[in-house]
């Protein structure tokens, strides 16, 4: 079975006027993530719209690794583009863009599990910088206290950490939830301060506006 999943992601939040909403999901729908997905090294893909906190629409891009975006079939496309992108294009359309590329580095290995899992229905994601001073400390609290500990929560699917190649800040959280409501629930609290490190980890952590925020999946294409 092909993999669903690699170590690398393409992340592109976005906010567009009102007045051109309709084509500009039309035209991501109809022509954009099938292009995308075309293009070997994008593995899988999502649309998702805020629940909570954060920009409207993310496009979630699965990659087999954040090196296909300087692939030479990548770089043909993006630099090859229809009239409709042309008109359509983000960069150009959107009152909010921001497109960052990413490379797993929790768990430090892509799983069998990881590799053939489809797409969430629902997403929290978690967008922070840390002062250097305390970032192998909080690493390692990360990824042996805090995600662990947050995938025992119902509901809860698994937690990946990202550290950006393109864009910022500098790391990413991905919590892949079965439904929108996962980290509102008792369990979830409780584990938010289970452990006598967190409150001074959490508060260590500088957070972008808008995080970490609840994200539902609005549109994949079917599976061929």
């Amino acid at each position: 079975m092909p993999a669903k999943k690699g170590t690398g992601l393409l992340m592109v939040w976005v906010e567009v006027p009102d007045e051109i909403d309709a084509e500009f999901n039309k035209w991501y729908n109809e022509e954009h993530v099938a292009e995308r997905l075309a293009i070997p090294g994008f593995l899988s893909a999502a649309r998702y719209e805020v629940v909570t906190s954060g920009p409207k629409m993310l496009a979630f891009y699965e990659l087999e690794s954040s090196a296909v975006m300087e692939s030479a079939e990548y770089l043909r496309v993006r630099n090859n583009q229809s009239e409709w992108t042309k008109r359509m294009n983000p960069a150009d359309v959107s009152s909010l863009y921001i497109r960052n590329v990413y490379e797993m580095i929790h768990p430090t290995a892509l799983t069998d599990e990881i590799a053939s899992s489809p797409m969430a229905p629902a997403l929290q994601i978690g967008r922070m910088d840390i002062p250097p001073d305390v970032e192998d400390e909080w690493n390692d609290w990360y990824n042996t206290v805090y995600v662990p500990n947050y995938e025992k929560v119902p509901g809860v699917i698994r937690g990946r950490r990202f550290k950006a190649i393109v864009g910022e800040p500098k790391y990413l959280t991905v919590y892949e939830f079965e439904h929108e409501g996962a980290s509102q629930t008792d369990e979830w609290f409780r584990q938010q301060n289970i452990d006598p490190r967190n409150a001074a980890m959490r508060e260590a952590m500088n957070h972008v506006p808008g995080s970490p925020g609840i994200w539902k999946k609005t549109f994949e294409l079917p599976s061929t």
